[in-house]
């Protein structure tokens, strides 16, 4: 007599729900990751104390009077707004942003205005800042 045979098991792993598993997880972390990149601009703060360093080649100087007016290369702007800030500088460095660009701020001046000459700057993609000081005053 002839019995019947159970079928054999198969001792294969699955894999199908696993690779869906990776795709699903592949897909939530590409929708949740924020793919803006940030424009950094290189600060360098001169010391107060130091000497001045002389330079020969030319520099873009954006300056920041007390009330909030800006100058660009001793040329006074006609009004506060960024796109103005903007426009200046962009004319006075000819569009070379390598060329480094040198902020004047009175000491009186607000934040506001000097962040906005900041942002101006970085907006048109400018590398080098230098914030200018000047040595103090000795009694």
């Amino acid at each position: 007599m002839k019995f019947p045979r159970r079928p054999q098991r198969d001792n294969s792993i699955n894999l199908t729900p696993l690779i869906d598993v990776v795709f699903l997880l592949l897909i939530f972390f590409m929708v949740t990751t924020t793919f803006t990149r940030e424009t950094r601009m290189l600060i360098s703060l001169p010391e107060a104390e130091a000497e001045s360093i002389a330079r020969e080649e030319k520099v873009v100087e954006l300056v920041v009077s007390k009330d909030g007016s800006y100058a660009v290369d001793g040329q006074s702007l006609i009004n506060r707004d960024i796109k103005t800030i903007m426009a200046a500088l962009k004319d006075a460095s000819a569009g070379d942003n390598k060329m480094p660009l040198v902020i004047t701020a009175d000491a009186l001046s607000t934040h506001q205005a000097v962040i906005t000459a900041m942002d101006a700057a970085g907006r048109l993609g400018f590398e080098t800042l230098n914030i200018a000081t000047q040595q103090p005053q000795e009694p």
